[in-house]
């Protein structure tokens, strides 16, 4: 491919969640890895976990990761357009990285999602005059038939752009066949002829027991299936759904090297309603010896050495939420033991003394947990930043996505400039908190805190002296190129990427109602 320019891929998904984000990383490592200049692109995505570019931009982390994968850095134009939902039925706008209103999902779709096709189209060609392939991935379903009309990440980008589609399907949740062949059999001619064929995730077995499903699909379809990827554990990627209302019982995969110390570090994260980037706890999760759970009941904080009170897209809502759960009593406990508390963004704000939302939630005067000597005032203009300071002797470097301002009225400065003065958050005892995501990614910082933590519970636990968060991450990018590259047709890839679909696919009936 050296001296081409703008060839591309659409890489869409039975249904949300087939693994549409890891394929899209998974080919730009691999072609990074072939010398190609490579960009990720999604149209339009839905979710709390977001990051922070260097001009100041927000969009998707999915994004962002998939960016570290291609080597390059995230910018706007890779997700021209980010919905927040801050409700089932409404999302905050963010548009070319910058919030522009709050819709309901009817006002949306019902005008606003097609006047801003233009604007991501634009941002699709000039990814694709700049980079020699732009991997594009899609939302959902090609086949949402009722949203056809206003679709602006899915087949409309891909029929706008004369994008080949490569539709990944999750074999372990069952019915793949199907659901390649109705996904296909759903679109319009002008949608199915762009529809290149098909990879399988997830794979658990003998592969050579599902080659002659795989014989009859292209039989039905006329179409190939590009590759047949396994089952792999502990990728640990960035995800993008924020809208669980509890993630109870889940917990995030850790490396398997034991612990340096005598214990383990148990690490308790409250799953409140729509909580934004709980990514921030997977550089905890990759120490070893520290264990971090997702809970909802205040008894699964007694055992606990750190709780940890994540960002959220509602913070007066997860405020009231952590109440009727009879956590914020526990929190408070926590607080008077001196047992560690973390309160990351959201959490930060509510574990403060008053908050004054006329913003995200309108509820007007708050009282916040009292736990911290903090008073927050929600401001219309959103906070997007990218900062770095120190902390606990260590240089630590964050990103910052709120619309909370935070007045500290006392307690010692968390995160300071060189020259100690404040920059961020407050600490009083063990309870810490501060507006900074990704902040423990940090690898010095995370190894003092985590000894602050171990030594406020009386655990004999050790930090590994040689944990690198940003080269595991490296290393699950490579996994993911690794795994393009073994199980998949990537001389095939390769000819999608550079001339688009084949020639000639047949139309599967009955198309589009």
């Amino acid at each position: 491919m050296s001296g081409h320019r703008g060839g591309g891929l659409m890489v869409a998904g039975t249904t949300s969640d087939a693994g549409k984000s890891v394929v899209t990383a998974g080919i730009c490592r691999w072609l990074v890895r072939q010398g190609v200049k490579v960009a990720p692109f999604k149209g339009q995505n839905m979710s709390l976990n977001s990051f922070v570019t260097r001009e100041g931009a927000e969009i998707g982390r999915a994004q962002a990761m998939q960016a570290q994968a291609a080597r390059v850095e995230p910018s706007a134009l890779m997700n021209p357009v980010l919905l927040k939902p801050g409700s089932d039925r409404s999302s905050q706008v963010v548009l070319m990285g910058r919030p522009v209103g709050e819709l309901s999902a009817r006002g949306y779709h019902g005008g606003r999602q097609e006047s801003l096709f233009g604007t991501v189209v634009e941002c699709l060609e000039e990814l694709r005059g700049t980079y020699e392939a732009v991997i594009c991935e899609g939302a959902g379903s090609p086949a949402e038939i009722n949203l056809r009309r206003t679709d602006i990440v899915n087949m409309g980008i891909a029929r706008a752009a004369r994008l080949p589609v490569l539709v990944v399907g999750d074999i372990d949740r069952g019915g793949v066949f199907a659901s390649f062949f109705g996904t296909t059999a759903l679109l319009a001619p002008e949608d199915q002829s762009l529809i290149a064929g098909y990879l399988v995730n997830k794979f658990r077995g003998d592969v050579t027991l599902l080659e002659p499903g795989l014989e009859m699909l292209h039989g039905l379809t006329g179409r190939h299936t590009y590759g047949v990827l396994p089952f792999a554990h502990g990728l640990g990627i960035d995800e993008e759904d924020g809208l669980r209302v509890s993630l109870r019982g889940a917990v995030r995969e850790s490396v398997v090297a034991p612990p340096v110390g005598e214990d383990v570090l148990r690490v308790a994260v409250c799953a409140v309603p729509l909580m934004s980037n709980f990514t921030d706890v997977d550089a905890l999760a990759a120490e070893p010896g520290v264990v971090v759970r997702f809970v909802d009941r205040a008894e699964e904080l007694v055992d606990a050495d750190l709780v940890v009170v994540p960002g959220t897209r509602g913070t007066v809502k997860a405020l009231a939420w952590l109440r009727e759960r009879g956590l914020a009593d526990a929190l408070a406990r926590r607080a008077a033991e001196g047992r560690p508390v973390l309160g990351i963004c959201g959490g930060f704000q509510v574990l403060g003394e008053h908050i004054e939302d006329e913003v995200e939630s309108r509820a007007g005067a708050v009282d916040g947990l009292g736990l911290l000597p903090v008073r927050v005032r929600f401001a219309r203009d959103k906070t997007l930043a990218r900062p770095v300071g120190t902390a606990l002797g260590e240089s630590v470097e964050g990103y910052e996505i709120h619309h909370g301002v935070a007045e500290v009225l006392g307690g010692e400065a968390f995160i300071s400039d060189e020259s100690g003065h404040s920059l961020d958050g407050c600490r009083v005892g063990s309870v810490w908190g501060t507006h900074w995501h990704g902040s423990l990614e940090s690898d010095g910082f995370r190894r003092a805190f985590l000894r602050e933590v171990a030594a406020a519970s009386g655990r004999r636990f050790v930090p590994a002296p040689d944990t690198s968060f940003g080269a595991l991450r490296e290393e699950q990018l490579d996994r993911l190129g690794d795994l393009i590259e073994e199980h998949a047709d990537t001389d095939a890839l390769l000819r999608l990427i550079e001339s688009g679909a084949p020639r000639g696919l047949p139309f599967i009936p009955p198309g589009a109602p």
